[in-house]
């Protein structure tokens, strides 16, 4: 058997040891009147009184003084298991005391092995007191011996499944105490990651919107300023483009205030004539050659969204890396997807060294719509980056269809 320890444990027996002091104090009293009103000087009423006092001293030093070093249950269970033998050889209310001091045994013992080892003793001591009185007669068989043995089985048995259910109960609290730390260690292993997705999209979000703006503009501010002498038309030109992409920029930032961070809002109906509006802006800006294939579809909002930050983000990296003098755009519904098909004639690069954000952030941004983002390239022979969305992903629903 295991000790019994823990809070439910330790509440179980201190309920009800206060419950059964009071009863205690209550049966004392009453032993100590019947000893004194039935007992006669010669007959031992003293030496009774002396041990039932003992008893109570001593119940009463550990009632009160429950963590002194000196005063310790097991000490308070000698004292009783001396009296119980004492008063037994008195024949002088040895059984009262007996039953009304049983239930100390298991809950000063606090173990079944010490509880029931006390228990024998004080078992055998009554045994002996009375043997000793009585010697081996019919009366000390048949009703001492008997009855003592009774009153002592029932008590074990009691005494085992009160342990029994403290342990139940015991390890119920553990149990619950560690789920409880589980799911707090779960709940904030979710918040962790959720806050780490958050930051992780909003980034996203900067990136695809406010830092490549920013970027336009410092590439146009730079070549404005490099022509402003010889092309002085060239440069003005330029110069308003920076102006509309520090609007754009700053609506942008509203949008992503306003929103909490969410994703801002792109025009509903088809996808063509923004991508159409972004290319026009890109040719007047970098002054290359787009070819451009825009099938006319409708998609839902978030494939809107998907497929302008790729184009944006793809058009942004053959601005700053390509050197590319062509760019193709193709747009298409297959039967199974949405392709977005963007290729240049540029310098290319090695994908698999490539540790750039915006690649990542497209990769990311097809993945939660179901779809994929293969980018091919080599040095010298230019990039292709296809985007691929589930075609049951991209189709419009009925209210967003009554919506645009």
């Amino acid at each position: 058997m295991t000790t019994l320890a823990g809070p439910s444990a330790d509440t179980f027996w201190a309920t009800s040891l206060r419950r059964w002091n009071a009863v205690c104090w209550v049966l004392f009293a009453a032993m100590a009147v019947g000893i004194a009103a039935m007992g006669r000087p010669d007959g031992g009423m003293y030496e009774a009184l002396a041990l039932l006092g003992c008893v109570v001293l001593g119940y009463a030093l550990l009632d009160r003084l429950p963590d002194n070093p000196v005063v310790r249950p097991h000490g308070y269970l000698t004292v009783l298991v001396l009296a119980l033998g004492g008063l037994a050889y008195l024949r002088t209310s040895y059984a009262a005391l007996f039953m009304v001091t049983l239930p100390h045994y298991w809950m000063f013992g606090r173990t079944p092995r010490i509880s029931m080892g006390f228990l024998g003793l004080a078992t055998a001591s009554t045994l002996l007191g009375s043997w000793l009185q009585e010697g081996w007669t019919a009366e000390f068989l048949g009703e001492t011996a008997v009855s003592t043995l009774i009153v002592v089985a029932v008590g074990v048995l009691i005494g085992l499944w009160a342990h029994s259910v403290v342990e139940q109960s015991t390890e119920r609290a553990r149990l619950i105490e560690e789920l409880e730390q589980t799911q707090a260690q779960l709940s904030e292993a979710h918040q962790r990651q959720g806050a780490a997705d958050e930051r992780e999209r909003l980034a996203r979000e900067i990136h695809d919107t406010l830092a490549q703006g920013f970027a336009s503009i410092v590439v146009l501010a730079e070549a404005a300023r490099a022509g402003m002498a010889a092309d002085p038309a060239r440069s003005a030109q330029q110069l308003r483009s920076i102006e509309s992409t520090a609007r754009e920029n700053l609506a942008e930032a509203r949008e992503l205030v306003g929103s909490d961070g969410r994703p801002g809002t792109v025009a509903a109906g088809s996808v063509a004539v923004t991508l159409r509006r972004i290319l026009d802006r890109f040719v007047e800006d970098t002054g290359l050659t787009v070819d451009a294939d825009l099938a006319d579809l409708d998609c839902d909002q978030q494939t809107r969204i998907a497929l302008l930050r790729c184009t944006q983000e793809s058009l942004a990296n053959v601005r700053k890396h390509a050197r590319a003098s062509t760019v193709g755009v193709v747009l298409v519904r297959r039967p199974y997807a949405v392709e977005l098909e963007i290729t240049d004639d540029g310098a290319g690069f090695v994908v698999e060294e490539s540790r750039g954000f915006g690649l990542d952030g497209m990769r990311k941004r097809m993945a939660e719509l179901g779809g994929r983002l293969t980018v091919t390239s080599s040095v010298g022979d230019g990039t292709r980056v296809l985007a691929m969305i589930p075609a049951t992903i991209a189709q419009e629903t009925p209210e967003e269809e009554g919506s645009a």
